[in-house]
């Protein structure tokens, strides 16, 4: 009887210093994310509002064409003492009602658009004023955010169009060893909705998959694994619990063979 009144003890205490679960610490918890899955279905990048774009502008006589593009802007360097300077192009902000701004043509409707699209549509207007244009359309600040379990979490902007969920691990340096690589959630916002994707990369379907390559504003979350969430049912003071522990237990035992 003692014994056994020893042991209950000494659960009670361990329960009692725990501080975690896993309901504390994974996102996404509250719904079922079937409400809202994304698509299977391959998507060509579609330019959204607050999108920056730099628009270029060819042909084979340069000077029909030259009132399509904007001016560079020379950028001096930080030091001072220096009289260098470098040429950026200009870009075209999407504002909040999907239009840009574009020369000669004056306000131009391309939310809703993607690249090939926006590039025909310009090539055909231009077309109209100078023979054979050439348009070169890139969005310049193409973001992803990546949370939860890897090296370096944060939100990343990529000088590139096609840039897949490998790659965004990449600039945040990799799960860590506590990662739940089975299932990767991947959040896209969609017709102005929040639509959630699970992606196993420990299957080489993965490299197949629709979702492999990201949208502008993704949002990667991988979660913490079993193992993670086991360890976080302690606090960083084991060392001065496990050591209270044991002095109650001494007592307890005392206390009992009395």
């Amino acid at each position: 009887m003692k014994t056994r009144l020893l042991i209950i003890s000494i659960l009670a205490i361990i329960t009692a210093t725990s501080c975690g679960s896993r309901k504390d610490l994974i996102y996404f918890q509250d719904e079922p994310l079937s409400k809202g899955l994304l698509s299977s279905e391959p998507t060509e990048l579609i330019y959204k509002p607050d999108d920056i774009l730099t628009i270029n502008v060819t042909a084979l006589d340069p000077a029909t064409v030259m009132p399509f593009n904007l001016p560079a802007v020379s950028h001096n360097t930080s030091d001072l003492t220096s009289a260098q300077g470098s040429l950026t192009q200009q870009t075209y902000l999407v504002d909040k009602n999907g239009n840009i701004e574009f020369p000669v043509f004056g306000t131009l409707k391309v939310e809703g658009l993607t690249r090939t699209e926006l590039t025909n549509l310009l090539v055909e207007r231009i077309s109209t004023m100078a023979k054979d244009p050439i348009v070169n359309v890139r969005l310049a600040n193409f973001t992803v955010t990546v949370l939860g379990e890897v090296n370096s979490p944060g939100t990343f902007t990529m000088q590139d169009e096609r840039v897949t969920i490998l790659e965004a691990l990449g600039y945040a340096n990799d799960l860590t060893i506590y990662g739940k690589r089975t299932n990767i959630k991947l959040i896209r916002e969609v017709d102005g909705k929040k639509k959630f994707a699970n992606i196993d990369l420990t299957s080489v379907n993965s490299i197949n998959s629709p979702l492999y390559y990201l949208q502008q504003n993704d949002v990667i979350y991988v979660e913490q694994n079993n193992a993670r969430v086991r360890s976080s049912t302690y606090n960083q003071n084991n060392s001065v619990l496990i050591s209270a522990i044991g002095t109650l237990t001494t007592v307890i035992a005392v206390f009992l063979i009395k």
